[in-house]
Protein backbone atom coordinates (compact mmCIF):
# COMPACT_ATOMS: atom_id res chain seq x y z
CA UNK A 1 0.00 0.00 0.00
CA UNK A 2 1.63 3.31 -1.04
CA UNK A 3 2.50 5.72 1.70
CA UNK A 4 0.97 9.15 1.32
CA UNK A 5 3.80 11.69 1.38
CA UNK A 6 3.73 14.14 4.24
CA UNK A 7 3.68 17.70 2.97
CA UNK A 8 4.87 20.33 5.42
CA UNK A 9 3.45 23.74 4.75
CA UNK A 10 5.49 26.33 6.56
CA UNK A 11 5.26 30.01 5.76
CA UNK A 12 8.74 31.31 4.88
CA UNK A 13 8.08 34.86 3.71
CA UNK A 14 8.46 36.42 7.14
CA UNK A 15 10.67 39.33 6.06
CA UNK A 16 8.51 40.27 3.07
CA UNK A 17 5.32 40.05 5.14
CA UNK A 18 6.91 42.20 7.83
CA UNK A 19 7.76 44.88 5.25
CA UNK A 20 4.28 44.83 3.73
CA UNK A 21 2.71 45.02 7.19
CA UNK A 22 4.92 47.94 8.20
CA UNK A 23 4.22 49.89 5.02
CA UNK A 24 0.54 49.07 4.63
CA UNK A 25 -0.35 49.56 8.29
CA UNK A 26 1.16 53.04 8.44
CA UNK A 27 -0.03 53.86 4.93
CA UNK A 28 -3.63 53.13 5.86
CA UNK A 29 -3.51 54.75 9.29
CA UNK A 30 -1.52 57.98 8.93
CA UNK A 31 -3.13 59.45 5.78
CA UNK A 32 -6.53 58.33 7.09
CA UNK A 33 -5.94 60.19 10.33
CA UNK A 34 -4.68 63.24 8.43
CA UNK A 35 -7.70 63.27 6.12
CA UNK A 36 -10.07 62.84 9.06
CA UNK A 37 -8.42 65.67 10.97
CA UNK A 38 -8.53 68.05 8.01
CA UNK A 39 -12.15 67.09 7.33
CA UNK A 40 -13.12 68.76 10.58
CA UNK A 41 -11.54 72.05 9.51
CA UNK A 42 -12.12 72.47 5.74
CA UNK A 43 -15.07 72.26 3.37
CA UNK A 44 -13.50 71.48 0.00
CA UNK A 45 -11.54 68.32 -0.55
CA UNK A 46 -8.73 69.92 -2.62
CA UNK A 47 -6.65 70.78 0.44
CA UNK A 48 -7.07 67.31 1.87
CA UNK A 49 -5.93 65.72 -1.40
CA UNK A 50 -2.89 68.00 -1.65
CA UNK A 51 -1.88 67.50 1.96
CA UNK A 52 -2.62 63.80 1.78
CA UNK A 53 -0.53 63.21 -1.34
CA UNK A 54 2.33 65.20 0.14
CA UNK A 55 2.17 63.08 3.28
CA UNK A 56 2.00 59.82 1.32
CA UNK A 57 5.04 60.83 -0.74
CA UNK A 58 7.06 61.91 2.27
CA UNK A 59 5.92 58.93 4.33
CA UNK A 60 6.77 56.41 1.61
CA UNK A 61 10.26 57.86 1.22
CA UNK A 62 10.86 58.02 4.97
CA UNK A 63 9.51 54.54 5.62
CA UNK A 64 11.39 53.05 2.68
CA UNK A 65 14.62 54.69 3.77
CA UNK A 66 14.06 53.41 7.28
CA UNK A 67 13.62 49.88 5.97
CA UNK A 68 16.76 50.22 3.84
CA UNK A 69 18.85 51.43 6.77
CA UNK A 70 17.47 48.71 9.06
CA UNK A 71 18.35 45.99 6.55
CA UNK A 72 21.81 47.47 6.00
CA UNK A 73 22.27 47.59 9.75
CA UNK A 74 21.43 43.88 9.98
CA UNK A 75 24.02 43.10 7.30
CA UNK A 76 26.71 45.17 8.98
CA UNK A 77 25.96 43.62 12.36
CA UNK A 78 26.17 40.11 10.92
CA UNK A 79 29.46 40.88 9.14
CA UNK A 80 30.96 42.28 12.33
CA UNK A 81 29.93 39.29 14.43
CA UNK A 82 31.09 36.87 11.73
CA UNK A 83 34.53 38.48 11.65
CA UNK A 84 34.74 38.28 15.44
CA UNK A 85 33.68 34.63 15.42
CA UNK A 86 36.35 33.74 12.87
CA UNK A 87 39.02 35.36 15.06
CA UNK A 88 37.78 33.47 18.11
CA UNK A 89 37.84 30.16 16.23
CA UNK A 90 41.45 30.79 15.20
CA UNK A 91 42.70 32.23 18.49
CA UNK A 92 40.49 30.51 21.10
CA UNK A 93 40.01 27.11 19.51
CA UNK A 94 39.57 25.11 22.73
CA UNK A 95 36.92 27.46 24.09
CA UNK A 96 35.02 27.45 20.81
CA UNK A 97 35.15 23.63 20.67
CA UNK A 98 33.68 23.55 24.15
CA UNK A 99 30.86 25.80 22.97
CA UNK A 100 30.14 23.44 20.06
CA UNK A 101 29.98 20.51 22.47
CA UNK A 102 27.64 22.48 24.70
CA UNK A 103 25.26 23.15 21.80
CA UNK A 104 25.08 19.49 20.77
CA UNK A 105 24.87 18.32 24.37
CA UNK A 106 21.70 20.41 24.56
CA UNK A 107 20.27 18.18 21.83
CA UNK A 108 21.03 15.06 23.85
CA UNK A 109 24.35 13.97 22.33
CA UNK A 110 27.08 12.62 24.58
CA UNK A 111 30.17 10.43 24.59
CA UNK A 112 31.80 9.47 21.29
CA UNK A 113 28.87 10.71 19.20
CA UNK A 114 29.32 14.16 20.70
CA UNK A 115 33.05 14.14 19.97
CA UNK A 116 32.53 12.92 16.39
CA UNK A 117 30.03 15.60 15.46
CA UNK A 118 32.15 18.30 17.14
CA UNK A 119 35.20 17.19 15.16
CA UNK A 120 33.18 17.18 11.93
CA UNK A 121 31.93 20.74 12.51
CA UNK A 122 35.41 22.02 13.43
CA UNK A 123 37.04 20.44 10.35
CA UNK A 124 35.82 23.27 8.10
CA UNK A 125 36.35 26.86 9.36
CA UNK A 126 33.55 28.24 7.18
CA UNK A 127 31.08 25.60 8.34
CA UNK A 128 32.23 26.08 11.93
CA UNK A 129 31.74 29.84 11.70
CA UNK A 130 28.28 29.46 10.16
CA UNK A 131 27.34 26.98 12.89
CA UNK A 132 28.43 29.33 15.67
CA UNK A 133 26.66 32.29 14.08
CA UNK A 134 23.39 30.40 14.01
CA UNK A 135 23.46 28.29 17.15
CA UNK A 136 25.58 30.39 19.51
CA UNK A 137 24.53 33.88 18.46
CA UNK A 138 21.14 33.07 16.89
CA UNK A 139 21.92 35.04 13.73
CA UNK A 140 20.90 34.13 10.18
CA UNK A 141 22.95 35.48 7.30
CA UNK A 142 21.01 38.36 5.71
CA UNK A 143 20.28 38.41 2.00
CA UNK A 144 22.70 40.99 0.48
CA UNK A 145 19.85 42.25 -1.73
CA UNK A 146 17.55 42.61 1.23
CA UNK A 147 18.05 46.37 1.79
CA UNK A 148 16.73 47.70 -1.57
CA UNK A 149 13.97 45.08 -1.68
CA UNK A 150 12.86 46.05 1.82
CA UNK A 151 12.89 49.75 0.97
CA UNK A 152 10.84 49.22 -2.20
CA UNK A 153 8.35 46.88 -0.52
CA UNK A 154 7.72 49.21 2.41
CA UNK A 155 7.51 52.31 0.21
CA UNK A 156 5.09 50.80 -2.31
CA UNK A 157 2.95 49.29 0.47
CA UNK A 158 2.76 52.70 2.14
CA UNK A 159 1.62 54.35 -1.11
CA UNK A 160 -1.01 51.68 -1.78
CA UNK A 161 -2.33 51.97 1.76
CA UNK A 162 -2.27 55.76 1.72
CA UNK A 163 -4.23 56.13 -1.50
CA UNK A 164 -7.22 54.20 -0.15
CA UNK A 165 -8.44 56.86 2.33
CA UNK A 166 -7.55 59.65 -0.11
CA UNK A 167 -9.32 58.24 -3.19
CA UNK A 168 -12.83 59.46 -2.20
CA UNK A 169 -11.50 63.00 -1.70
CA UNK A 170 -10.00 62.86 -5.20
CA UNK A 171 -13.28 61.78 -6.75
CA UNK A 172 -15.74 63.84 -4.70
CA UNK A 173 -15.49 67.62 -4.42
CA UNK A 174 -16.90 68.20 -0.94
CA UNK A 175 -15.66 66.89 2.36
CA UNK A 176 -19.23 66.15 3.44
CA UNK A 177 -19.62 63.70 0.56
CA UNK A 178 -16.10 62.27 0.61
CA UNK A 179 -15.55 61.67 4.30
CA UNK A 180 -18.12 58.91 4.92
CA UNK A 181 -16.97 57.10 1.78
CA UNK A 182 -13.35 57.37 2.93
CA UNK A 183 -14.26 56.03 6.36
CA UNK A 184 -16.14 53.10 4.82
CA UNK A 185 -13.41 52.24 2.31
CA UNK A 186 -10.60 52.56 4.84
CA UNK A 187 -12.49 50.62 7.49
CA UNK A 188 -13.06 47.78 5.03
CA UNK A 189 -9.40 47.92 3.93
CA UNK A 190 -8.23 47.78 7.55
CA UNK A 191 -10.41 44.75 8.22
CA UNK A 192 -9.22 42.90 5.11
CA UNK A 193 -5.58 43.83 5.70
CA UNK A 194 -5.79 42.76 9.32
CA UNK A 195 -7.40 39.45 8.40
CA UNK A 196 -4.75 38.68 5.77
CA UNK A 197 -1.99 39.63 8.19
CA UNK A 198 -3.49 37.39 10.85
CA UNK A 199 -3.73 34.43 8.45
CA UNK A 200 -0.14 34.81 7.30
CA UNK A 201 1.38 35.35 10.73
CA UNK A 202 -0.79 32.83 12.56
CA UNK A 203 -2.31 35.44 14.86
CA UNK A 204 -5.92 34.72 13.89
CA UNK A 205 -7.79 36.52 11.12
CA UNK A 206 -10.69 37.87 13.21
CA UNK A 207 -8.56 39.06 16.10
CA UNK A 208 -6.01 40.71 13.83
CA UNK A 209 -8.64 42.41 11.67
CA UNK A 210 -10.44 43.88 14.69
CA UNK A 211 -7.17 45.08 16.23
CA UNK A 212 -6.12 46.74 12.98
CA UNK A 213 -9.50 48.43 12.60
CA UNK A 214 -9.39 49.64 16.20
CA UNK A 215 -5.94 51.21 15.80
CA UNK A 216 -6.87 52.98 12.56
CA UNK A 217 -10.21 54.11 13.95
CA UNK A 218 -8.69 55.49 17.14
CA UNK A 219 -6.04 57.42 15.22
CA UNK A 220 -8.57 58.94 12.82
CA UNK A 221 -11.06 59.65 15.60
CA UNK A 222 -8.44 61.40 17.73
CA UNK A 223 -7.30 63.53 14.78
CA UNK A 224 -10.87 64.51 13.92
CA UNK A 225 -11.66 65.38 17.54
CA UNK A 226 -8.57 67.54 18.00
CA UNK A 227 -9.15 69.34 14.71
CA UNK A 228 -12.75 70.00 15.76
CA UNK A 229 -11.56 71.66 18.94
CA UNK A 230 -9.39 74.15 17.08
CA UNK A 231 -11.38 74.36 13.84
Amino acid sequence: MPVTPHLERHFTGTESVRDVVIGMADGLTVPFALAAGLSAAVIKSDLIVTAGLAEVTAGAIAMGLGGFLAARGDQEHYASEESRERREIAELRDRELAEVREVFAGFGLSGQALEDVTTAIAADPDRWTAFMMRFELGLEKPNPRRAPISALTIGVSYIVGGLIPLAPYMLLHTVKAAMPVSVAFTGLALLVFGAVKGRLTGGGALKSSLQTLMVGGLAAGAAFWLASLFG
